[in-house]
């Protein structure tokens, strides 16, 4: 998770700072100015981190939490695959992964439990 809102939250820099390393898209639906889009992942990526912190501290609502932030961080890098679809894909493939990896565990320990 925390490797994750690091990505997020590189994008998300990148994205304020307007780099050449985007595209400018016309006629999406989501369309939101690249600053915009920057604040979303920035955002995203410092709670993303935060979560990831609290779950290696064994805080059981880091769980819950860091399940809720990476589907929505998901779900943000899904909507801002047309300005940068590689990475997005990416960071789409490893919020997915953590939501998984999180609920397994979960799901170990009420087992277990």
């Amino acid at each position: 998770m925390i490797f994750g809102g690091a990505m997020a939250i590189f994008e998300g820099i990148a994205a304020i700072a307007e780099d050449d390393l985007f595209l400018q898209t016309r006629h999406y639906v989501f369309e939101f100015s690249l600053a915009g889009w920057g604040w979303v992942h920035l955002v995203l990526g410092i709670v993303l981190v935060i979560a990831g912190c609290a779950v290696l501290g064994g805080a059981l609502w880091g769980r819950f939490f860091g399940v809720l932030v990476a589907g929505l961080g998901a779900l943000a890098n899904f909507l801002w695959v047309p300005y940068y679809p590689l990475w997005a894909l990416a960071l789409v493939a490893i919020n997915v992964f953590i939501v998984w990896a999180l609920c397994m565990g979960m799901h170990r320990e009420a087992h277990d439990g």
